[in-house]
């Protein structure tokens, strides 16, 4: 049985558990900037940790299904919901938000229990990726440059390409090439460089796009690409763009759900229904 969008969030756990978290927010409150707007909602990438605006005080708070709620920043609360928004590394902990101004807003090191301010002395950073190991964020300013967690620049470059994703090798960016909401293409920048491959067009199957682009723990391209079922998700090659299909994830009946390392909207996120969902998929 499912609550209604206004009263409680869902975890899907892979075993066809479902988990009730009642404490989560699911709209911004009447006396937010604005006020109604759907609240957040976050997994981390490897499906242990899940992120909201909690009810009680609209602190926005980590937790795993066994743990106790960390606090990820008492200066980013419910009150700006749809001016400010979370992004979470693979692993749960570190998160950084973007604003609806020019840069970014919290850099939270939660392991280490430290909010940290904006590299550089600026706020105009915009933020592209972490790395699948959770230790470096690319972030893009008047150079593209790669940060370790404490913030400290390991690597600059000045390019006029837009990297979505960093791999392991803190070397290894990837954009997607074309028309927004309908990529088929994709180039790979080496930072040391500055030289970027030729462009690659990925083989998906008709009507599918490239939704979303990173790479796994091994270097290997990774796209999901939304279907009309739910999510297709892919290993690409990077000589060839031929697309191997790793698995299928098919929606379930209901108004929102999120997968494992998804932003604050995707393009596969909503569908009218009577309940919000997150699916756990470790």
């Amino acid at each position: 049985m499912y609550a209604q969008l206004t009263q409680t969030w869902e975890l899907v756990l892979t075993n066809g558990d479902v988990v009730e978290v009642p404490e989560a927010l699911a709209k911004a409150p009447e006396n937010a900037v604005n006020a109604g707007a759907r609240a957040p909602f976050l997994v981390s990438g490897d499906g242990r940790h899940f992120l909201y605006f909690r009810k009680s005080d609209g602190r926005f708070v980590e937790r795993t299904l066994n743990s106790k709620e960390r606090v990820v920043s008492r200066q980013f609360t419910a009150d700006t919901i749809g001016e400010e928004w979370p992004w979470v590394s693979d692993d749960g902990s570190y998160v950084v938000t973007g604003t609806s101004g020019p840069g970014l807003g919290v850099f939270a090191d939660l392991r280490k229990g430290k909010v940290l301010p904006s590299p550089g002395g600026t706020d105009a950073w915009g933020f592209r990726g972490f790395s699948p190991d959770s230790k470096r964020l690319l972030l893009a300013g008047e150079r593209l440059t790669v940060f370790d967690r404490g913030l400290r620049a390991r690597m600059r470059l000045k390019t006029r390409l837009s990297p979505r994703a960093l791999a392991n090798d803190y070397v290894t960016a990837a954009t997607p090439v074309g028309t927004y909401g309908k990529y088929r293409k994709l180039r790979l920048l080496d930072l040391r460089t500055g030289r970027a491959t030729g462009t690659v067009t990925v083989r998906l199957p008709r009507g599918q796009y490239i939704d979303d682009l990173d790479f796994d723990q091994a270097g290997h391209v990774i796209v999901r690409s939304r279907t009309k079922t739910g999510v297709a998700i892919y290993r690409v090659s990077r000589a060839t763009g031929k697309a191997t299909l790793l698995r299928t994830i098919t929606r379930p009946d209901e108004e929102i759900w999120v997968l494992p390392g998804d932003g604050t909207y995707e393009l596969w996120t909503e569908r009218k229904s009577k309940a919000t969902r997150a699916c756990v998929m470790s």
